[in-house]
Parts: C-alpha cells; sequence; structure tokens
C-alpha cells in the first residue's frame, strides 16, 4: 500500500522518521523528486527546482515539506496537459499551480517564469526561464545558487511573513563562508540586504572571539 506522506509527519515520531529519511535521501519527498525529475525530462519539459530543496542541493540541510518547481507558462500546461491524471493531481479541485503526487501524496508547487517573488508586485528581480538559471547537482536541474539567494532576498525583504527567506539566505553565507562580494553578482535592489546579512554575521563572529578571549 503506498505511504501517505501527510499521514506520516501528522506526528511528531513519524515527521522526526522521514526527516531522518529524507536527509539520508529518501523517504516520501525525495522518492516524489526523483520521480518528478524524471517525468519532467522524459517529456522534455524544462524546470528548475526552487525553495527548499534548492536549499540541500546547494548543501543546507532544511527539511521540507514540499517541492517547489520553476516552469514557463508553457511547461505548465504541459504538466497539466501530459502528467496531470498520470502520477499527479490538483490539490483541489480549480488548482492550477498547487499539486500533489499520485503516489505518496506530496505537496508539489510551481512558480512560472515572470512572476514576482516575495509580495507579487513587479520589481527588478522576476522568476527567469528556468533553463537560464539551472545548473545541475546530483542530477536534478537546480536554481543556481546567485540566483536563488537573490530571489531569497527579494521575497524576504517585499513579502509579508517571508523573513525566513532572509535567514535561509544568512544561513547560507555561514555555511557555505560566502564573500561579501558575491553582493557585486545580485541584483542593486538587494545587494545592501545581502551586505547587511553578511555583517550581522562577522559582528556575531566577533562577539564570540572576545567572549573567549
Amino acid at each position: 500500500m503506498p505511504t501517505d506522506f501527510q499521514q506520516v509527519i501528522a506526528t511528531p515520531t513519524g515527521a522526526y522518521g522521514e526527516g531522518l529519511r529524507f536527509f539520508g535521501g529518501v523517504g516520501c519527498v525525495n522518492n516524489t523528486l526523483k520521480r518528478l525529475v524524471k517525468d519532467l525530462e522524459d517529456r522534455g519539459i524544462a524546470y528548475s527546482v526552487i525553495g527548499a530543496i534548492a536549499l540541500n542541493q546547494h548543501g543546507y540541510q532544511r527539511f521540507t515539506q514540499d517541492i517547489d518547481l520553476l516552469l514557463t507558462q508553457e511547461g505548465l500546461e504541459r504538466f497539466h496537459a501530459e502528467l496531470v491524471g498520470c502520477g499527479y493531481r490538483p490539490a483541489f479541485e480549480g488548482a492550477r499551480k498547487k499539486f500533489r503526487a499520485t503516489t505518496e501524496n506530496v505537496p508539489i508547487e510551481v512558480i512560472t517564469t515572470g512572476e514576482y517573488p516575495g509580495d507579487g508586485k513587479p520589481k527588478n528581480i522576476v522568476f527567469p526561464e528556468p533553463e537560464s538559471v539551472s545548473i545541475r547537482i546530483d542530477g536534478v536541474q537546480t536554481l543556481t545558487l546567485e540566483k536563488l539567494i537573490e530571489l531569497k532576498l527579494a521575497s524576504g525583504m517585499t513579502g509579508l511573513g517571508r523573513r525566513k527567506d532572509l535567514a535561509d539566505v544568512q544561513e547560507l553565507i555561514r555555511m557555505k563562508k560566502l564573500p561579501a562580494t558575491l553582493a557585486e553578482a545580485l541584483d542593486i535592489s538587494v545587494r545592501a540586504m545581502y551586505l547587511e546579512l553578511h555583517r550581522e554575521l562577522e559582528l556575531a563572529d566577533l562577539a564570540e572571539q572576545e567572549k573567549q578571549s
């Protein structure tokens, strides 16, 4: 009988066990991701994973309960035409961008090229064509680190309740020891925020060194 992801994570013990499986490269989310990647690539649908899956692809391990996917509008239409009913279903009646994997009931959310991060209002930073901002990591087309940081900064700066995106960027800086000069590769609208987050970490390190001296 297929495993229902929603039932698995409904209890603390189940969620903990699924988290361990996730970080081990198995479990419901990873199994769904592998099938999803194969289904998209078999049909030639351009995609890139974004969100928490992309964070994990870049080495920042954070458990997630869904898969965020960047598609073009054409790719979304093909997803509906070729994959809905063949391993995937709308998350609810009339849903256009939210799906569930039929086998394990893992949520899949699609963002399309041309959407704006955060508050959804027009800004310098926009979700781009997936093929133009992807690198292949462990067999999965993944948003580049610079573009992931740029989009998360724009989201955290403008979206209500999206401060977690800024925390994700700061954790990437800490974990990957990213330089302040990376700001030069980002859109000018988010450079100051990147540098602020970077400086906070430098000050925290100095404070820790003074405490231990």
